[in-house]
Formats: C-alpha cells, structure tokens, sequence
C-alpha cells in the first residue's frame, strides 16, 4: 500500500501538533502565548511543477491544515533563504528567553515534496548551513523515479492530494524515526578552453540539482586560476553514460511539451521510448565505442579515508556508470544487490549502507543488461565500493558527455585541446533522514542488516588535509546566499 495516495488512513492526532506560529515564521510578527508546543513542528517545501498539478494541489491542502507560513512554493522561494530568517529567528528568540522557539527548533522536521534534484536541492541547503540540531527531511514522492522517498519507506507513487490523504503523511512523519545517510561531493575541474563553452547544459533550462552544481566563483577556495571549477553534491545517485543521455532526452522533451507530462505512468511510458529511441537496447549499433566508459576516461578509486588511489579496470563494454548512496535507481531498483558470502570474502565487497562512508559502483552495458534487476538477485556489474572515486577523461576521447545527479541530467561539454578533465567524488559529512517503514535503506549499525565488516568505515582526516581540494570540499555550494545577520552568533548555529 502506498503510503502518500490517500489508499490507507492514518490519523494524525490534532493539527495543533504540527502548527507553527506566526511570530516564529515571520520576524516582524506579534509574539503569542501558546500553552503547549507542537511535538512536531513541521516546514514544508513544494516544487509546484512537479507531478503535473499535483504540487500545486498540495500546496493548497497543506496550507488549508496548517499556517499558510510554513508552507514554501519553490518556484517562488529557495530553501536557504527560507531556513536562513527561520534559523536567524530562533536565535534571536532564544536569546530573548523564549521556550517556545526552543522547543520548535528542538522538534523540527522538514517535509520536501517533489523530484529526487528537488529533494536533493533542500538536502544540499541542510547541509552546507550546518544546522543545529540538523532537522530532518520527509520526501513526498512527486518525481517521476522519486528513488529517494522510496528509498525511506515513503513510496514511489505520486500522492493524492486530498486532506485525508495529506493528514495521513503527517501522521506518518510524526511516528518516522530518524536515519543518518552519507552525503557525496563533486568537483570538476577543467582548464579553460581555447574556443567553445563548458559549462553545464541543461535540459533547456537548469534543473533543480544543477542549483547546487554550478561553476565556482572567483573568490571560491576552489578557484583556480586559469581553470573552470565546478562543485555539487548528491545523496542517491551520479551517473554519466548512456541511461543519463536518455534521461536528458526526457527532461528535453518535457521542458518543450510539459503538458503531456503530468501522469507518471505515461512518463514512465515516454522514458522506455526514448531508451528504445536513443539505441540503449542495440546501442553497439547506434553509441560510438568511443563514448564507452573505458574509452572516455580512467577511473580512480580510494577504498578507505586517507588510502592511497588505485587505477579501477572498467570492462570495454561498459556504456553506463553509476555511483550509488542509496538502495534505489531508475525508479527502485537495487543495481548493487547483497553480495553473497564467497564474493564478499574474494572481492572485499559489502552489502549497500547508507551511512558506511562507502560508495558502490555500478556498470551496465545496455538496457538488456539492466533488465536483469527485474529477477530475483539481480544486479548490475558490481565494479567498486569506494570512499572516493575520480574520473580522468582522455584527451579527446569525445567532446561531450551525459551526466546525471540524483535525476537530474545535464551535457557536460569536454575542451577539445590537451588538457584533462577531472571529476572527483568525496564523502562529505551526513544529513538526517526521516525513515517509513518498510525501509529499504540499511544502515550499518542496524543488528538486521546483513552480515558486515565493522571496521575501518569511520572519517579519517589523516592524509587529506594536505589535498588540494580539501577546502573545497567544505560545502555543497547550494546555499551559497545564507548570510546571518550581523547581530546573530554564529556559534549559536554550529
């Protein structure tokens, strides 16, 4: 049963427990006297374009239940500058004595209806303001994948928008226990090429995730003279290939016509044509060998905090590479699987945990290939589990690419003179999840998840402060516009 459709009741209890008053929202708002505080305080943030008119449908349900003030549009706010007048008033309330702002920045969770980059674009806010304490996020699945609320037990299927079905998901929030999950950096870096843009190409216009991948400013500590830098993160998935060519032909084709996208079952339908379209089933036909992963760059790999980089042997077939955080990708499939005990023992390879400081690395050939996740077992080519993985693309291999970040795609184009493009990805702190069961994600400190290694998964910071980009892996780069205000205590946020 799917919890966010409207298809099971859960009652809520009283809506007073998730109500947030006026004065806490809004700075320049009458203080009130409440007797009691809600026990779960909830912000909301809603991307009104996703799921054809269900956001907009959402919206107005929530703000029906609760204060209209705490629910967020995304077309019209971005979440950092929304958490950055809440966090700054809690500051300034607390230092005035006020218990009740205490206790609601105590018990906050935050609930983020929309895409896995819609998700991920809020996560990213979360993470580089440094919250304290750090509140938790529920997703509302209103993407097409939506892997990350499947991920936690939230369900796949787009939600009803009812009031019924709404008070039911906040019931559900409330009763959520809390999961740590590992957050990834990206860095790219490239010299500056002599003719011809690099920037990131979107799907006609900058998807959510590419908020927070985005050419670094010159003030940066990553800024190299000489060179364009890039920097982003992801909690689910980055992949570049072949399944990411065909998914920035999906978003192409819905930014032109987005009136013929507002069902997930057709979208679903319209992802397999254009997969059948692009040549993802015969692509030794149609995909130039040259665009094959081993052809367009050399892998690295660092197994273990502060280890050394060793080259990883990518099969000459392989069309599609993945870097996997979570237990779900291309609408809730497990690409890594549990290795069983011989392989696990040979190949030194673990079953897949959200909170390991571990990437696993997944390959695919073609789309036959993935169809293997449809049987029991079934699993991609299992290549790596990491804490740090980089990409150096040959010298003129291609001169573009397809990647993806969390379900959001873009074309990266590649300079056509000498020097080589790097991507790096690094384990960058953890944010905190709110969990529904049945949760597919495991974490490693959970006594029924599969049988694991222990040892040695912690940070270390032994070798990577001597890293040329250790500075720069400090943030996302998605709230770059948080700024307190002078009269705010900084120590008071983290």
């Amino acid at each position: 049963m799917d919890v966010t459709n409207g298809s099971g009741y859960k009652s809520c209890g009283p809506l007073t427990d998730y109500h947030i008053p006026d004065y806490i929202l809004k700075p320049d708002a009458d203080q009130v006297i409440i007797d009691n505080a809600p026990c779960c305080p909830v912000v909301v943030f809603i991307n009104s374009r996703s799921g054809g008119q269900l956001g907009s449908g959402l919206i107005k349900t929530y703000r029906e239940l609760l204060n209209e003030a705490q629910v967020f549009d995304l077309s019209e706010e971005s979440p950092d500058k929304v958490l950055q007048r809440l966090y700054a008033n809690f500051e300034k309330l607390k230092s005035n004595g006020d218990t009740l702002a205490i206790e609601i920045q105590k018990n906050l969770r935050l609930i983020v209806a929309g895409g896995d980059g819609t998700a991920s674009w809020l996560l990213g806010v979360v993470s580089d303001l440094k919250l304290c304490p750090s509140p938790p996020v529920a997703t509302v699945p209103l993407g097409t994948g939506n892997n990350l609320p499947f991920s936690f037990g939230w369900g796949k299927k787009n939600p009803a928008t009812d009031q019924n079905a709404v008070k039911s998901f906040l019931g559900l929030v409330k009763g959520a226990s809390e999961m740590n999950i590992d957050s990834w950096h990206i860095i790219m870096r490239m010299q500056v090429p002599k003719e011809g843009p690099c920037d990131p190409i979107a799907p006609l216009e900058l998807p959510h995730s590419l908020h927070a991948f985005h050419r670094v400013s010159g003030s940066d500590s990553l800024n190299v003279e000489g060179y364009h830098t890039f920097r982003g993160g992801f909690w689910n998935y980055f992949s570049m290939g072949m399944d990411a060519q065909v998914s920035y032909g999906f978003h192409s084709e819905r930014k032109k016509n987005p009136e013929k996208f507002k069902n997930q079952l057709t979208n679903q339908g319209t992802y397999a044509k254009l997969g059948l379209k692009q040549g993802w089933f015969a692509p030794s036909l149609t995909h130039p060998s040259s665009r094959n992963i081993a052809q367009l760059a050399k892998v690295k790999i660092m197994k273990r905090p502060g280890g050394r980089w060793e080259e990883l042997k990518i099969p000459s077939s392989i069309r599609s590479i993945i870097c996997l955080n979570l237990p779900s990708f291309s609408g809730g499939f497990n690409p890594w699987g549990t290795p069983g005990t011989r392989k696990a023992q040979d190949r030194d390879l673990t079953a897949p945990y959200v909170d390991d400081g571990l990437i696993e690395v997944v390959g695919f050939r073609d789309a036959w290939h993935g169809l293997v996740l449809l049987a029991p077992n079934g699993h991609g080519t299992r290549l790596a589990q990491a804490h740090r993985i980089r990409f150096e693309f040959h010298k003129g291999a291609a001169d573009h690419t397809f990647m993806r970040v969390d379900g959001e795609p873009w074309k990266q184009p590649l300079p056509k003179d000498d020097e080589t493009v790097v991507v790096e990805i690094s384990h960058l702190r953890q944010v905190t999840m709110l969990a529904n069961q049945p949760c597919k994600s495991k974490s490693i400190d959970d006594p029924t998840s599969p049988s694991h290694r222990g040892e040695g998964d912690g940070d270390s910071d032994s070798l990577e402060d001597e890293d040329e980009w250790q500075e720069g892996r400090k943030k996302f780069g998605a709230a770059d516009t948080f700024k307190l205000p002078d009269e705010v205590e900084i120590a008071h946020l983290s």
